[in-house]
């Protein structure tokens, strides 16, 4: 079924708060496994290039965070840090949401603009920011 026939699904909060419950907690879990035991997970992109993957610092960033050290955490990957606090937002409005707050949207126009994009071009976008990221970190 082509996608543009699909009818559209409003957002519900709930259900953004059940996927990122998942990804906080697994993110949680594995940076205590490695600020207990030194035990983190190892990147196969590092394994195969040397260089560092967009990603990479990632549980470094959550045994920092868990430790209290927030300068150590953005030192690690900032950009990672920064996605985190976004995400950090989001589930902080969602959850006033789903309580029965007020629905915190992006305004009409940009609403509008953001789903006139089709998703093939923000994946793109993203690919080529993470690139550009990838070189920048490991050749400066």
């Amino acid at each position: 079924m082509d996608s543009a026939a699909q009818p559209h699904r409003p957002f519900q909060a709930g259900r953004g708060l059940v996927y990122l419950g998942g990804f906080f907690g697994y993110g949680l879990a594995v940076s205590a496994v490695y600020a207990t035991t030194g035990v983190g997970l190892p990147c196969p992109f590092r394994a195969l290039t040397g260089w560092q993957c967009p990603l990479c610092g990632g549980t470094r960033l959550g045994r920092a965070l868990l430790e209290g050290n927030v300068g150590a955490a953005f030192a690690d990957n900032p950009v990672v840090f920064v996605g985190l606090a976004v995400l950090s937002v989001l589930g902080i409005l969602w959850t006033v949401e789903v309580l029965g707050g007020p629905a915190v949207r992006l305004p009409r126009a940009w609403a509008a603009r953001v789903q006139a994009v089709h998703p093939t071009r923000w994946l793109v976008v993203a690919l080529g920011l993470a690139v550009a990221f990838v070189v920048l970190r490991n050749l400066f």
